[in-house]
């Protein structure tokens, strides 16, 4: 289950560089499936991750977790933003992975002790976050004119080998953890994700399809609680 789910999710970081640097890609239908994974994602924290680690380890260290996971995502975002944006693509490129790790760190973790539409719900939604913002990132990249496309589809190729690793790395790292630890390390995750949501996701899916992008995010939340519904 694990090699599945990390396959499906670094593929589609990859699939979507290949989309934004060689293929098409309309704004409107980008922002389309930007806000339907935004969406899913919402409902995935909350179901997955947040509240079985309330249930487990209470409130208060699901609630703290939570929000140092949100506080760092932030700080290091505006870090991004306001000093490390230099025209280059690599703040783009720095913000993505700063976005996919805590995602699939959770994605690792959830999987320890998770039924498998538990894991479908996250990894669904991470692919369906992947694929626009690699796409995105990527054709920026190339339109700079300081790489050749060949040259910007090896940095994602290398950034969904690290994404994929810290999968990895929360599923193995932890499984023999406390329940405790894991909690909070999930807590934390979703933190971030909802962070990313709020500043990264939400903003460029109204950007790119304002006219849909609530319609496209309502399509996600239920696709995401059918799936959950189908696993209770």
């Amino acid at each position: 289950m694990l090699v599945l789910a990390v396959l499906c999710v670094s593929a589609a970081l990859i699939l979507g560089a290949v989309w934004g640097l060689y293929g098409p890609l309309n704004r409107v239908v980008s922002g389309f499936i930007v806000a339907m994974a935004g969406g899913a994602l919402i409902l995935a924290v909350v179901l997955e991750l947040v509240e079985p680690s309330i249930a487990r380890s209470g409130l208060t260290l699901s609630v703290l977790s939570v929000g140092a996971g949100a506080i760092v995502f932030s700080s290091v975002d505006y870090l991004i933003d306001e000093h490390w944006q230099d025209g280059s693509g690599l703040g783009l490129l720095a913000a993505v992975t700063l976005d996919g790790i805590p995602e699939n760190v959770a994605l690792g973790v959830a999987i320890i002790g998770s039924g498998s539409a538990e894991m479908v719900v996250l990894a669904g939604s991470i692919v369906l976050s992947n694929l626009p913002e690699a796409a995105g990132g990527a054709k920026a990249m190339a339109e700079q004119g300081d790489r050749s496309k060949m040259a910007v589809l090896g940095i994602w190729c290398a950034t969904a080998g690290l994404l994929a690793a810290a999968a990895v790395l929360g599923h193995v790292g932890l499984s023999g953890a406390p329940d405790k630890i894991l909690d909070a390390l999930r807590c934390f995750a979703g933190g971030a994700v909802v962070a990313s949501l709020a500043t990264e996701v939400f903003p460029t899916a109204f950007r790119e399809d304002h006219h849909l992008a609530g319609i496209a995010t309502t399509i996600g939340l239920i696709a995401a609680a059918g799936l959950h519904h189908l696993g209770a």
